[in-house]
């Protein structure tokens, strides 16, 4: 019944987007189709590699022999290149569409794709491990895991120093050319596929690694000459992205499984260009073609020099994180606080004037005791609808309206203190959907931070801000409910 309910959600949200569309009718269908189905198709190869494996049995052939086929392919694709005039293009390209199906199916059957990111969790765990060693020379016992048994979980002391050693790994990858390779690679198909112009694809594609105001940095010449359709897209995606660098300590406050974080993110590339174009059609004509040669500011000298550089930006990163959670706990504290005492004085004048048909006994009733019955009356129907069970959309439906309202790393501590209570099923659920930088602080950190790049656009950023804050939040929400629907 779940799954029947996170298909209605669905295709509720492609409703809500084409509701509040700008131009319906030039909305490109093809676009939407092929961000559906890369969505579900890299859900289900990662949530369900099994399951395919299983449906791929009868294949007798073994990893070595796919991997002697498709090396010998490799070769004669090479000897097929454009080099030689006597091979025409027909040849080439049956050859490279051979070449692929047979990439996806030995993928599939021997599940490389899963089995990867199963590799990249016990990455991840180790490298959280070893930030333990530096945060402990630091802090001693109160960066060491020991800490947590002493003094219970302190956030400063154990999640911060995460923040700060991911962003110096980061920095280092994109150093050694890791990250710019992995994001051309990345954005080539993207926008070969999605039929998105160059500027578009590697923007969108940084934002699965990088943060919403770095990311627009690949881009940066072409901010400026972007069509209005293509500016929507560069924010959406950094909306609906989180940087890489803070994954690791959504895994730590909110214990989730980074497998998930990693596939929310790439799933929401093709949704979030899927979503901006229908929310904001193009109608122009972008200046540059499907693919674009990826240029990322190198102004590190040596690998010593990278890592420092990525520990200071971590250093600013965690201080920002810890300035926005002290800020934003304390104002719903406060919130909670103004609103806790109206309904107290509510009650009173309802316990002073006992006539039940009183108007005082229908307000003590109906209102909100905190922030947290607000938000999540609010977005219980959108939890539901996503697969959420009902028991468990309230509080669920909490979480989201405090990322949009607050921002994603505070609904990921509060994750992390109800995870227990929630089903599985509603825990995996809220993973996909909190993972975006969708929030109203967003809007403002994005009409300063393109801007800057882009100052001629500061108006239409503007203008789209709480578009592309709608838009991150819908393809954000699409992601969970396909997971929700395939788990």
């Amino acid at each position: 019944m779940d799954r029947l309910t996170g298909l209605f959600g669905f295709f509720a949200l492609l409703g809500i987007a084409y509701a509040l569309s700008s131009n319906r009718k030039a909305i490109r269908w093809k676009t939407v189709m092929w961000g559906t189905t890369l969505q579900f198709g890299f859900a289900l190869i990662v949530l369900r590699g099994t399951w395919l494996s299983q449906q791929l049995n009868w294949i007798p052939f073994s990893p070595l022999v796919f991997l002697i086929v498709i090396s010998l392919q490799l070769l004669l694709l090479f000897f097929c290149s454009s080099r030689y005039s006597w091979f025409s293009p027909l040849i080439r390209s049956r050859l490279k569409v051979a070449l692929g199906f047979e990439i996806l199916v030995a993928a599939l059957k021997f599940q490389w794709i899963s089995g990867l990111f199963g590799i990249i969790r016990e990455i991840v765990q180790h490298l959280i491990a070893y930030s333990t060693e530096g945060s402990t020379f630091v802090f001693g016992s109160l960066g060491a895991d020991r800490g947590k048994e002493n003094l219970g979980f302190i956030f400063a002391f154990q999640v911060l120093p995460t923040i700060i050693f991911f962003a110096s790994i980061f920095a280092i990858l994109y150093y050694l050319g890791v990250m710019p390779l992995v994001i051309r690679k990345i954005s080539n198909i993207v926008g070969k596929i999605m039929g998105s112009s160059g500027a578009e694809s590697v923007s969108v594609a940084a934002s699965i690694f990088m943060g919403q105001a770095e990311a627009p940095l690949t881009v940066r010449p072409f901010l400026s000459k972007m069509t209005y359709s293509e500016l929507m897209t560069v924010m959406t995606s950094g909306m609906a992205h989180v940087a890489g660098g803070m994954m690791a300590a959504y895994v730590l406050v909110a214990k989730v499984d980074i497998v998930h974080l990693l596939t929310a993110v790439v799933m929401t590339a093709p949704g979030a260009i899927m979503v901006a174009k229908i929310l904001i059609p193009e109608t122009d004509h972008p200046k540059t073609n499907s693919t674009l040669p990826l240029k990322i500011p190198r102004t590190d000298v040596n690998l010593l020099d990278a890592a420092a550089r990525g520990a200071n930006e971590g250093v600013h990163l965690a201080i920002n994180v810890a300035g926005m959670l002290i800020a934003f706990v304390a104002l719903v504290a406060l919130s909670n606080g103004i609103l806790g005492f109206l309904h107290h004085q509510l009650s009173l004048q309802a316990i002073r004037f006992p006539d039940s048909s009183n108007i005082w006994h229908f307000l003590a009733n109906y209102f909100p005791e905190n922030l947290q019955v607000i938000l999540g009356t609010l977005f219980r129907p959108l939890a539901w609808m996503m697969g959420v069970s009902w028991k468990d959309s309230f509080e669920v439906g909490n979480l989201l309206g405090t990322r949009m309202v607050l921002n994603e790393f505070v609904s990921f501590v509060k994750l992390g203190e109800i995870a227990s209570t929630l089903e599985p099923r509603s825990l995996t659920i809220s993973t996909f959907a909190l993972c975006g930088f969708a929030n109203f602080g967003s809007i403002a950190i994005q009409i300063g931070g393109i801007g800057s790049l882009a100052p001629t656009r500061r108006h239409d950023l503007a203008r789209l801000g709480i578009w592309a804050m709608i838009g991150g939040t819908i393809a954000n929400f699409l992601s969970a409910t396909i997971a929700g629907m395939l788990l």
